[in-house]
């Protein structure tokens, strides 16, 4: 199932239809943090072989940042779905909390500081 302009909500659903395939069903939190963790780490390693001073080794087998970003926003909808979390919602919130916050953390393109306000 592909389309162009998903929701975090049809990815949800989508996972869950995935997971209820199994008997296994979902993990607990922690061992989904776990894999989170896991996922990071890789996440990490790529990051490092594609910007940083570590190059892979000859043998090693091509992976993407994109690859393994996917990995981890993946597994986080599956922890997501397994704690009954909206991610919609979550988003909203945590968006709004950013705009609150942070508006003034970083130089404005526009120009506009704290003071200002």
């Amino acid at each position: 199932m592909q389309e162009e302009n998903r929701s975090l909500a049809s990815m949800q659903e989508e996972v869950d239809a995935y997971i209820q395939q199994f008997k296994t069903g979902y993990f607990s939190p922690l061992a989904l943090l776990a894999r989170i963790t896991e996922e990071v780490g890789e996440l990490a390693r790529e990051v490092n072989h594609s910007y940083g001073e570590k190059k892979k080794k000859a043998d090693e087998a091509p992976n993407s940042v994109a690859e393994e970003l996917g990995d981890v926003f993946i597994m986080s909808i599956i922890m997501a779905n397994a704690l009954d979390i909206d991610l919609t919602e979550a988003f909203e919130k945590n968006m709004d909390k950013f705009n609150r916050r942070d508006q003034f953390r970083f130089e404005r393109k526009d120009g506009r500081t704290k003071e200002e306000e």
